[in-house]
């Protein structure tokens, strides 16, 4: 392309040859200078119309600061919301763990109160920085990752304790007759048939006939029969390897698969069977040993019952049973004594 440039009076001309390159090259430049141009002018003119309240020019202004205000209220309001979700979860947590809280407290002989006291906090002022929204839910995520393994380990101890405490209920410490001395004690004796010598296998406890005979824990009736020994007899099954026995009753209030609870009444006093007398015949069997029953029945009485409950064994694997004889106290000892019977009484 070829530009022409002569002056007013035609004396003087120039000729320009612009190849292709070149021609694009400046109408680029040009088109650039006049963009340039033009977004300064308007913000200029912007800016004055802005300052001095232009009508149309306040108006675009307006849509345009309003537009910015939705979008930062769209991004708190998002913020907000996950924020709210998050505390709902936390307030969900925190309600669990105030139950479970009151739950094992209660397991573990605490008082409520205690644990919903506030604990005290103070110290000088440090001040620092506002927190970020960034640091907020960092801290809120660490708060809830905590709360959620506290949920955890409270569940642990309250299945712990609960255990625990369904184990000591199961002891047989209650006393089987609510009042009446005790009669012959667990060892050897006298026989009062005999005359010889013969291992006492439980507790007498002399009482009137139809006294009431209470079970010395919860569990099942596995036995109730008219034994030649004992006479009307009733045995109950605590589970953990621990039965109970209650001999010469002259009633019977239940029978095979029956459940019953602590206290409740099982039978009356009588003198059915082997018996010179009104009395009941108290017996407590572990893994089929029989046991003093002195021992359980003084562990209900003060703190040793929650070290008798942790020396329960927790299965029921067969223990050796123990020979029964009249002969000698020497025929019997070598089983007692792995119990901690003592066979010299």
């Amino acid at each position: 392309m070829h530009f022409i440039i002569t002056d007013a009076w035609l004396a003087k001309s120039r000729a320009i040859h612009l190849s292709g390159t070149k021609l694009l090259l400046a109408l680029g430049g040009l088109s650039l200078a006049l963009m340039v141009t033009a977004a300064g002018l308007y913000h200029l003119v912007f800016l004055k119309g802005a300052r001095d309240g232009w009508p149309v020019v306040g108006a675009l202004v307006k849509l345009v600061v309003k537009d910015e205000f939705d979008q930062r209220d769209r991004f708190m309001r998002e913020n907000i919301d996950a924020m709210a979700r998050k505390l709902g979860e936390m307030q969900a947590k925190l309600v669990q763990l105030e139950a479970l809280g009151e739950r094992v407290s209660g397991l573990a002989g605490i008082s409520a109160a205690d644990l919903k006291s506030t604990p005290g906090r103070g110290g000088a002022l440090v001040s620092g920085r506002p927190l970020s929204l960034e640091e907020l839910q960092a801290a809120l995520d660490e708060l809830d990752q905590s709360a959620g393994t506290r949920v955890d380990v409270l569940t642990v101890v309250e299945s712990r304790l609960l255990d625990q405490k369904i184990r000591s209920m199961m002891i047989p410490t209650q006393r089987p007759v609510a009042s009446g001395p005790v009669g012959s004690t667990f060892g050897w004796r006298i026989d009062p048939f005999t005359g010889r010598q013969a291992l006492h296998t439980g507790l007498d406890f002399e009482a009137t006939t139809g006294s009431p005979i209470l079970a010395a824990s919860g569990g099942m009736v596995v036995t109730q029969e008219l034994h030649p020994a004992y006479g009307n007899m009733v045995e109950i099954d605590h589970g953990n390897g621990i039965v109970t026995r209650y001999g010469h009753a002259s009633k019977v209030f239940v029978h095979r698969g029956d459940l019953v609870k602590r206290g409740q009444k099982v039978a009356e006093v009588g003198t059915t069977g082997r018996s010179t007398g009104p009395h009941l015949h108290f017996e407590v069997l572990v893994g089929g040993i029989p046991q003093d029953p002195q021992k359980f029945l003084a562990a209900g009485q003060g703190a040793h019952g929650a070290q008798l409950a942790a020396a329960t064994p927790r299965t029921t694997t067969p223990m050796p049973k123990l020979v029964a004889t009249t002969s000698t106290p020497a025929a019997v000892a070598p089983a007692t004594a792995a119990l901690g019977v003592s066979a010299g009484r």
